[in-house]
């Protein structure tokens, strides 16, 4: 049997956050990657670096949660300015642009 320690998010059991963040760093990073459904992935994953650094790091120190909140303010950019117009979310908005004429 495999144990491990997880916080228990909202009452959910370990098990299902441990799945969430599995969920938000695995596939919405990836989406990143790919720049599809950017905002979105960023908004996934802004939740869950934040609730890294402000509730499962809680007690640490700074240099416990600096990695996560380095995360943070870059998903943080990344939602304000958007993928950019090499993403897919780019090439899917350039064509809405141009059927719209």
């Amino acid at each position: 049997m495999v144990r491990f320690s997880s916080t228990n998010f909202l009452g959910l059991g370990p098990q299902i956050s441990l799945g969430l963040t599995v969920f938000a760093e695995f596939v919405c990073s990836i989406f990143l990657i790919l720049g599809l459904f950017t905002r979105v992935a960023a908004g996934f994953l802004i939740f869950t670096m934040g609730f890294a650094a402000f509730v499962v790091h809680s007690a640490d120190g700074f240099d416990k949660r600096e990695l996560s909140l380095l995360y943070l303010s870059i998903y943080l950019i990344i939602i304000t300015f958007g993928a950019g117009r090499f993403s897919i979310d780019g090439m899917i908005e350039k064509r809405r642009r141009a059927s719209d004429w």
